[in-house]
């Protein structure tokens, strides 16, 4: 009878062999998962910084102008409006807000409620640009979770909301 191959180890797998050869009084087990998501997470953003290179753009350029788009006209949002969609903190925002305008992706314009607050919004050159972005950036996503078919992809992204739920709560 043949035997069955033993399944793969991964980075974090062998990191969890050598804390318990190591330690063995540490529970490793939620690395397994933490560790894991930061591991793909990494993974994630230099494949997105990939794809997107080509359009002189970072994952996160992309990210504020995609929820500029997704806004809806007049594509026009307060930068804590932004922050609270995208994940940047306040000083990586204001510098991401400066070189997309600087690019001419964006404009800063005064409120129409408030002329003491700022707006950013979408020019015609940073709505065209992310509308050629965008399918290649979904496409790259769909690409890194081929390996799970639709009721895997389903699971995870309900265990991720939950844990990020959780998280956020905290």
């Amino acid at each position: 009878m043949p035997k069955t191959p033993a399944p793969a180890q991964d980075l974090i797998d062998r990191l969890q062999e050598d804390w318990s050869r190591e330690r063995p009084e540490l529970a490793t087990g939620a690395m397994g998962v933490v560790g894991r998501v930061i591991h793909l997470g990494h993974r994630f953003e230099a494949d997105a910084t990939r794809v997107l290179a080509p359009f002189g753009l970072h994952y996160t350029d992309l990210d504020v102008l995609a929820t500029l788009r997704r806004s809806g006209r007049p594509y026009r949002l307060s930068p804590s409006q932004l922050q609270a969609s995208v994940l940047l903190t306040s000083g990586a925002m204001t510098a991401c807000l400066g070189r997309l305008e600087r690019a001419g992706l964006i404009a800063r314009t005064p409120s129409e409620h408030d002329r003491r607050s700022i707006h950013a919004e979408l020019t015609p050159a940073g709505r065209a640009l992310v509308d050629k972005a965008l399918p290649l950036r979904f496409a790259e996503a769909d690409r890194r979770v081929a390996g799970l078919n639709q009721a895997e992809r389903k699971e995870l992204a309900r265990l991720l909301r939950k844990l990020t739920l959780a998280t956020d709560a905290d």
